[in-house]
């Protein structure tokens, strides 16, 4: 819920940016530029709590998703030693040939 507080903050922003300077008699591809430059500053100085939020969960989600990769990894590494360790005991196992030097 955090991230999506912050989105929508920083949304309420830009809108407020856009709309003021608009207000102000800027048009055009400026208004659009300076409306993002606006916002991306205001934000960063009134928002810095909500920014920390959704970073924290982005980066506990990350944290989880690089653990559920380790584990499938582990488990992956595990079942094909397994499977290697089988073929060498197994029945038709035949020892492999050193190529002549």
């Amino acid at each position: 819920m955090p991230i999506v507080r912050y989105t929508l903050l920083r949304l309420a922003v830009l809108a407020a940016a856009f709309g003021l300077l608009w207000l102000v008699g800027v048009r055009g591809w400026l208004l659009a530029v300076l409306s993002v430059l606006v916002a991306a500053l205001v934000s960063f100085l009134l928002l810095p709590k909500q920014a920390g939020e959704a970073a924290a969960v982005l980066a506990r989600r990350g944290e989880r998703q690089r653990e559920r990769i380790d584990r499938v990894i582990d488990e992956d590494a595990a079942e094909e030693d397994a499977l290697l360790d089988g073929e060498e005991d197994g029945p038709n196992h035949r020892p492999r040939s050193r190529p002549d030097s």
